[in-house]
């Protein structure tokens, strides 16, 4: 079986439950897709495959994105942030990204009101 690239997975801090969160961004727009998890499986499926695979923590298996809906995300690049707690995956986009059926999760949501902070 193979496995995760250690010279990738020694900079990898995951949580108590073996994941990083995966920022998810279109790689033509910038806009922020979504986010998921990934462990070392799904890390490796992603970066030798060209399609994008996460960790379900709700159903608890992995999920390659778009295999059952046919929104699939194809991916452009993957960074480890300064800390090595997240990882930004950019992507091209085929459908919706969120299951609500909308382009990214965070029009499902709707906005929250804050302050807005003065630049000094």
């Amino acid at each position: 079986m193979e496995r995760l690239d250690p010279a990738i997975a020694d900079r990898l801090k995951r949580g108590p439950d073996g994941l990083v969160a995966a920022i998810v961004q279109d790689d033509e727009t910038e806009r922020v897709l979504m986010l998921a998890w990934m462990d070392d499986e799904a890390l490796r499926r992603t970066l030798s495959e060209g399609r994008v695979t996460y960790w379900s923590r709700s159903r608890g298996e992995y999920w390659r994105k778009g295999d059952t809906s046919g929104h699939a995300q194809y991916v452009r690049s993957v960074a480890i942030d300064c800390d090595g707690d997240a990882l930004l995956v950019r992507v091209h986009q085929v459908g919706a990204a969120c299951h609500e059926g909308t382009r990214s999760c965070f029009d499902a949501g709707g906005q929250l009101p804050a302050h807005r902070g003065e630049e000094p």
